[in-house]
């Protein structure tokens, strides 16, 4: 029997799965098959099988709500089964995003990778940001006792204070700036190295850290005219990966289709690993069923964790009108997580399942008309051409065509290739453009 109080909650578009929680295991489904291949396998391999133990960086990306935090979370899961210290966090929580420097992100990981040690019983006492915490309390006139709390605390109440206002982040920036040489140093000798030998008492085979959510930084240009993401990245990158330990960053997926793309590569040494949306229909518009079979489980899972698959299917009715409701759901979201979760979340703030064909249609006309509002004639050409080519220039146009999630990037097995968000095709600037094409 439909559990609705927990069906609610599984349903939350907002959260992400750890799969190391047994109760968000069940509600997992891999499409690793259905999107080219395992990039959490292929993450997880470049740390554990091929440099264990020398330090690596490595950059992922994909669309906003893609399902990247859920696969960074697995591989968390599976880093930890083979004895690494994960430290995993959501640099939103530590940075603004609007206005990120490279010492803001060093900072952020020394907090954290401090934090986690302490939580685990290596508690180290890093002499140079104790001296540069004491600088920055006086900076703040917010006075830090670290005979009192631990130097995570401590990173945590003076980095809280410079998010406050744009007047002081910029008077921390403008202090840590020239100092960031040393501060990398003061990491690698006085943080990391000290900890990777201290984890093997533990049991340990090394420390990794992850990076979420660097990805949402705001697309404001930064010194030189560039974009924030390549300022960082690019400009910034050999500064990144001089950590002495594995580090995993996500990226905005708009550095994927920029001109700045080969010195990225040159800087990490690799491409960043893109996460793809899961096909719904190939490339010549029929629909791929491989694909579709993979979500209709992710939406009945939220329904009825405890069921196999057959199971699942045995149970549609429970949560929709009809086997053809779920398949609509399913198509419309254009294989993108967030989408289908916002969609179902849509229905419940309507109706209690199950959910009818009509409620459905509503959520999915709301979905269109606010998306369709906000494209213009020139973009609506810019999506005809990519959509007929089946890829995008490197520009700033068609990057927002992908951030705005009305261009989806699509890798099935054997090819890949851009299509319009689904729910675009039934517009009428969409029919008018392209009459001939039945959505």
């Amino acid at each position: 029997m439909l559990d609705l109080p927990r069906f609610y909650q599984a349903c939350n578009p907002s959260r992400p799965l750890a799969v190391s929680n047994p109760e968000d295991q069940r509600y997992f489904i891999n499409f690793s098959e259905v999107r080219g291949g395992d990039i959490v396998q292929e993450l997880g391999r470049s740390i554990a099988l091929l440099y264990p133990n020398q330090a690596t960086a490595q950059l992922f990306t994909g669309h906003v709500g893609s399902g990247k935090s859920t696969e960074l979370l697995r591989l968390k899961a599976n880093l930890e089964s083979q004895g690494f210290h994960v430290v995993y966090f959501q640099s939103d929580q530590d940075l603004e995003m609007g206005n990120v420097e490279v010492t803001n992100v060093l900072m952020a990981i020394t907090r954290r990778v401090s934090e986690s040690l302490e939580g685990i019983g290596i508690r180290l006492r890093p002499r140079y940001f104790e001296r540069l915490l004491e600088d920055l309390s006086q900076l703040f006139q917010t006075p830090v006792n670290l005979t009192e709390v631990s130097f995570s605390v401590g990173m945590a109440s003076v980095t809280a204070e410079a998010r406050a206002s744009n007047e002081r982040l910029s008077q921390l920036q403008q202090y840590l700036e020239p100092r960031t040489r040393s501060i990398i140093e003061a990491i690698n000798d006085q943080l990391l190295k000290p900890a990777i030998a201290s984890l093997p008492q533990q049991g340990k085979r090394g420390l990794v850290v992850i990076v979420d959510n660097l990805d949402r930084m705001d697309t404001v240009q930064k010194v030189g005219n560039r974009l924030q993401s390549e300022y960082l990245f690019v400009g910034r990158g050999e500064q990144l990966k001089g950590l002495a330990c594995h580090v995993v960053y996500t990226i905005p997926l708009e550095l994927v289709f920029s001109d700045e793309l080969p010195p990225l590569i040159n800087r990490f040494g690799d491409r960043p690993k893109v996460l793809p949306m899961v096909p719904v229909q190939t490339r010549d518009g029929q629909p791929y069923e491989p694909g579709l079979v993979l979500l209709r489980q992710m939406a009945l899972a939220r329904a009825f964790p405890e069921f196999s698959a057959e199971q699942r299917l045995a149970h549609i009715r429970e949560v929709f009108e009809d086997e053809a409701t779920l398949d609509r759901l399913c198509y419309i979201s254009g294989g993108h997580m967030r989408n289908l979760m916002r969609l179902m979340y849509g229905c419940l703030l309507k109706q209690d399942p199950p959910f009818s064909r009509a409620t459905l249609e509503a959520v999915i006309r709301n979905e269109r008309d606010d998306l369709a509002s906000l494209i213009d004639d020139h973009e609506w050409k810019m999506l005809m051409d990519a959509v007929d080519r089946g890829r995008v220039n490197t520009s700033d146009d068609y990057n927002k065509l992908l951030r705005s999630l009305y261009l989806l990037e699509y890798r099935a097995p054997d090819e890949r290739w851009f299509g319009i968000n689904p729910v675009l095709t039934e517009t009428e600037a969409y029919q008018r453009l392209r009459p001939q094409v039945d959505p």
